[in-house]
């Protein structure tokens, strides 16, 4: 691998209107087109989790996008056309009889590289009545490196994200509906998942309001120092940095945390 390994990101911080997918492929349309019309074009673009419904959960499996057709489609061409990777956030995806919560991703090609179902249910927004979990990891490869994802609720589980970094994630992309009022809870799983495993967190939240509930926003990225190169407040936004790869290699040569590691006693 080269000296540095630079990525430009786009992180698509948006409202989702909930129960009405039409409104939603075609508010993402114009967003991801606005992503792309930049001085500097992104490499990678990501944006939030259950994009395509929102958490309708009453209603998911009539509004959910049977086996990601829908969703494939849209975003392999826009992929391919743009020359982008694109980590599709997450949707409502039906295969047969359950709905799962998914995150596809695609090359610049169009072609799919990732497949992952979040495997967390949030019981506090009651997931586990209306959805299936995923028994799968999220790894995959990115531009030639490592890889993984979670969704939302996953950051809380630290073993997760050590799994996927033990199996060589350099990069971890959190697409989320993250809600007030656990800004803190946010910002503090997803720097502590980023400094324990000396990778890149790259995590976009969504805006606006769902019944009740007030969604915050802040996406943001976090090196592998567990520094945050760039956060977005409450309002929709397209978020952007630029990142080395190759600065998780430095990291993890000046602390050798994975060397250290004695998991025989844990």
């Amino acid at each position: 691998m080269s000296q540095s390994q630079l990525l430009n990101l786009a992180l698509i911080q948006m409202d989702i209107a909930i129960g009405e997918p039409d409104v939603n492929y075609a508010v993402l349309e114009t967003k991801l087109l606005e992503a792309v019309d930049a001085a500097q074009k992104p490499d990678v673009i990501i944006f939030p989790e259950m994009w395509n419904t929102g958490y309708a959960l009453t209603e998911i499996h009539q509004l959910a996008d049977v086996n990601g057709e829908r969703t494939k489609a849209f975003l392999s061409t826009f992929a391919r056309t743009h020359q982008v990777n694109i980590i599709g956030g997450s949707i409502a995806d039906k295969k047969e009889d359950r709905v799962l919560n998914t995150i596809y991703a695609w090359d610049r090609e169009g072609n799919e590289i990732a497949e992952y179902s979040k495997i967390h249910l949030f019981r506090l927004m009651d997931e586990e009545k209306f959805l299936h979990s995923g028994e799968q990891l999220g790894l995959f490869e990115l531009e030639g490196v490592p890889a993984g994802a979670m969704i939302c609720y996953d950051i809380r589980f630290p073993e997760l994200s050590r799994k996927l970094a033990l199996d060589g994630a350099r990069i971890m992309f959190v697409p989320a509906e993250w809600p007030h009022p656990r800004l803190h809870h946010w910002r503090t799983l997803l720097m502590a998942r980023a400094i324990e495993n000396q990778m890149y967190v790259v995590s976009c939240n969504r805006v606006g309001t769902s019944g009740t509930t007030n969604f915050f926003g802040h996406s943001m990225v976090i090196d592998p120092w567990g520094e945050v190169l760039v956060e977005g407040d409450e309002n929709e936004a397209i978020l952007r940095a630029t990142i080395d790869l190759e600065e998780v290699v430095r990291v993890r040569g000046k602390i050798p945390v994975f060397e250290d590691r004695r998991p025989h006693l844990y």
